[in-house]
């Protein structure tokens, strides 16, 4: 009832400062009274417009109407809150963004996106990931390689490196001894025997007894020096001379490094390795069967250590390396 008589109050003060009286409260001796109270329900009633809870706000009724501005008809009229209106332009910002994305992600526009690769720049990223992944295949094959090398050279058995049969379902197979026929027996046990013999013969033989060619005509600027680590001799000969095979034998390697430029390792029969250094070009590849004389490369000036043309040759027997001089006759 209180709140009421306040409401009734002010209402009734505003109608009588919209008429003269107020001139004459103004004179009353209660004058000054009445209005300081009708100031104060002036300002209760502004904070408890402004108490009101932000969430009974969003539930105000608003209309929106359209009219025709010639015959100021209503053509459309909608209720609305500001919690509906909040809602619809979530919902349809959700909704834009969500086609927006699809178009872009489906369709060839995300080309046109800073940053994403086209379909050349993605066939060149995929191109470039295979060419990787081989070239990490091709050196781990070098590593081994070379593992191998250093192996013979310590005189080690390098390891094998070939992979057994992956075949799926497949058997081992069963090996028994053959009964050979009485009227052949003889005639393989001679064989046999007679190979044995050669391969007791091979090992005999002394490094001595072996005619080396000489791989170059020239002269040594350098003599083997095992205590200074100079394994080998340095030939000096005329300009793109002929480089030749001391022995029969195979290419175990034949390519370029940083110190020694051009190089060449032959494996020849009684567990010998020659090495052939600082060459011009290689004219043998590896694997490649060589014959005793054959020319194998260019003397040349290749790699950090060559001081000039030259050839620096050495000779390894059983992984040891021993003197060229006193095996050849330079």
């Amino acid at each position: 009832m209180a709140n009421i008589s306040e409401n009734a109050f002010c209402a009734l003060n505003i109608n009588i400062l919209k008429s003269d009286s107020w001139l004459k409260i103004c004179k009353h001796p209660f004058g000054l009274p009445f209005l300081s109270k009708f100031a104060a329900c002036i300002y209760e009633m502004a904070n408890e417009n402004k108490k009101r809870n932000f969430f009974n706000k969003l539930k105000d009724q608003y209309r929106l109407t359209i009219f025709n501005d010639s015959t100021f008809q209503s053509v459309f009229s909608i209720k609305l809150t500001r919690l509906k209106v909040f809602a619809f332009v979530a919902i349809f910002s959700s909704v834009i963004v969500f086609i927006v994305t699809f178009i872009i992600a489906g369709t060839p526009l995300k080309e046109y996106i800073p940053g994403y690769p086209d379909a050349r720049q993605r066939k060149m990223i995929i191109d470039n990931a295979i060419k990787i992944d081989s070239l990490e295949i091709e050196l781990a094959k070098r590593d081994a390689f070379f593992q191998g090398i250093k192996s013979i050279m310590a005189g080690e058995v390098p390891k094998d490196n070939f992979k057994t049969d992956s075949i799926p379902g497949a058997k081992t197979a069963n090996f028994r001894e053959y009964n050979h026929d009485s009227v052949f027996q003889d005639e393989l046990l001679a064989e046999q025997l007679n190979l044995s013999l050669q391969g007791k013969t091979t090992k005999k033989t002394e490094l001595s007894q072996i005619h080396f060619y000489v791989p170059v005509k020239g002269i040594i600027t350098e003599q083997f020096n095992i205590t200074s680590g100079h394994y080998g001799v340095d030939l000096v000969s005329s300009p793109n001379a002929r480089i030749s095979s001391i022995l029969e034998g195979t290419v175990i390697f034949s390519g370029w490094t940083m110190e020694t430029g051009y190089v060449m390792y032959i494996q020849h029969e009684p567990d010998l390795v020659s090495v052939y250094k600082h060459n011009a070009e290689l004219l043998k590849s590896t694997g490649d069967k060589v014959k005793a004389g054959e020319a194998i490369a260019i003397i040349g000036n290749t790699g950090q250590l060559s001081t000039g043309p030259h050839l620096h040759f050495e000779l390894w027997h059983r992984g040891s390396a021993i003197n060229p001089t006193k095996y050849i006759d330079f």
